[in-house]
């Protein structure tokens, strides 16, 4: 074979081999914490290929990344934190992300006609303000009563009723409206934990691990709510609970999706 050939020959072997490198993902795993303790629910998102997950209890984490990928580390309470990819993270075994709290730190200064500082230890001390009268500092026996919702309010005007005979409760069941309004407030509880669930996970998360279109997370969660188990585990607030019911509930919601 003629030099130059064999040149370009070793020459395309070489980038053809940095290339499917550069392609290949590999499984990097490690361990968010803040004075040596794990952080759990920390956002760890792949910018360069978005890819995402979270931590655990304990602030562990694993996500798919190609040399030179950049991930991105957030929390509440936490500054953010960026690394790039190196081939020395690929090839340990784990590696540890030690994120800084956040702190709003601001130069003093003085507000008239107050002459507030801005240090709040030091302006409650001096500040002459009139005592706040609300139910809690009054000591008053409904200081903590949650309000309750229309619904429930709705719920209670119906089965309760005065005189010698009450009225309501009677008429409201044998017109089913007192059955009518128990199922709405029913469906308002679970739409409520919905709603929390949503806000634990990002939506990409359920695109990524539960293989749920983006389209259909809706209709997965109504999947869920008519589950039994589902007010139960969302109740617990144990995200990785919960996560793992969505797991399982996903893998039923996709089997009935592909026989229909």
């Amino acid at each position: 074979m003629p030099r130059n050939k064999k040149f370009f020959l070793f020459f395309f072997l070489i980038v053809t081999s940095v290339s499917a490198q550069s392609v290949f993902f590999y499984n990097l795993e490690g361990k968010v914490t803040n004075l040596t303790k794990g952080i759990p629910d920390v956002h760890v998102m792949n910018t360069s290929s978005k890819r995402g997950t979270i931590t655990d209890t304990e602030g562990l984490f694993s996500i798919s990344a190609r040399l030179n990928d950049t991930i991105l580390f957030s929390a509440v309470q936490y500054k953010r934190k960026t690394l790039v990819v190196s081939r020395a993270m690929l090839e340990s075994r784990s590696i540890i992300v030690p994120l800084e709290e956040f702190i709003n730190e601001l130069d003093e200064v003085v507000v008239r006609p107050y002459n507030l500082s801005g240090d709040l230890g030091r302006d409650m001390n001096s500040l002459k303000t009139d005592k706040v009268y609300v139910a809690a500092t009054l000591g008053l026996p409904n200081a903590y009563v949650k309000p309750i919702t229309q619904a429930e309010r709705k719920l209670y005007e119906a089965t309760t009723g005065g005189g010698l005979v009450p009225l309501n409760p009677i008429i409201n069941a044998i017109s089913g409206r007192t059955k009518y309004l128990k199922k709405v407030l029913a469906s308002q509880q679970k739409y409520a934990r919905t709603i929390r669930v949503r806000e634990y996970y990002a939506d990409s998360l359920f695109v990524k691990y539960l293989k749920i279109p983006e389209s259909k997370i809706e209709d997965f969660m109504y999947f869920c709510e008519v589950d039994n188990a589902f007010s139960t585990v969302v109740d617990s607030h144990d995200k990785l609970k919960i996560w793992e019911y969505l797991e399982l509930r996903s893998n039923a919601y996709l089997k009935e999706a592909d026989e229909e």
